[in-house]
């Protein structure tokens, strides 16, 4: 059995795709996943399945738009890819850092450092980011709700599908794994 982790994106978001932790857990449930734990209502939801990864990311989202209704993307994390923001990071070196300020974009494909041209963050500043593999470290300089660099244009310009996390829940979901 192998532990994984899913990021749904955009349930439960000023009132778009809602659904219940209880009603989603019973739904995962019936599809012979084990040990099912969610964090926060916004989708962070760990599964036991003896499947890959990738199919257990489609067999979720297939099964949301049965039962709820949503079309909603999947991104698949591992212990590995958490474990990693804080290995990588690059502003978590930053003398007096602001946690509050940082954020994760995962995405659905690996990137490689010559993406962050594509991403044009220069037209974002002082909001700052970094490329590591499926990860997109961001510091923003006000905050995630006061900036046009989100999950949107993310997608947009680099043609993958991403959902972003605070520090918080990065740290919380690494906790959750060694549960």
């Amino acid at each position: 059995m192998t532990t994984h982790l899913a990021l749904l994106r955009g349930i439960n978001v000023s009132g778009h795709n809602m659904m219940k932790m209880d009603a989603l857990k019973t739904m995962l449930e019936n599809l012979g996943f084990q040990n099912i734990r969610t964090y926060l209502q916004s989708g962070n939801v760990f599964v036991d399945s003896e499947e890959d990864a990738a199919k257990v990311g489609f067999m979720i989202k297939q099964e949301i738009f049965k039962v709820f209704g949503h079309e909603v993307p999947v991104v698949m994390i591992t212990k590995e890819n958490l474990e990693s923001c804080f290995a990588n990071s690059p502003f978590l070196k930053e003398k007096d850092i602001d946690t509050k300020k940082l954020y994760v974009a995962f995405v659905s494909a690996s990137l490689k450092k010559e993406n962050i041209n594509d991403l044009k963050i220069s037209q974002f500043k002082p909001d700052e980011a970094s490329i590591d593999e499926n990860k997109i470290f961001i510091k923003y300089a006000v905050g995630a709700g006061k900036t046009r660099f989100d999950q949107k244009y993310i997608e947009k310009k680099l043609n993958v599908i991403a959902t972003i996390r605070n520090w918080n829940t990065v740290t919380n979901l690494l906790n959750m794994y060694s549960e």
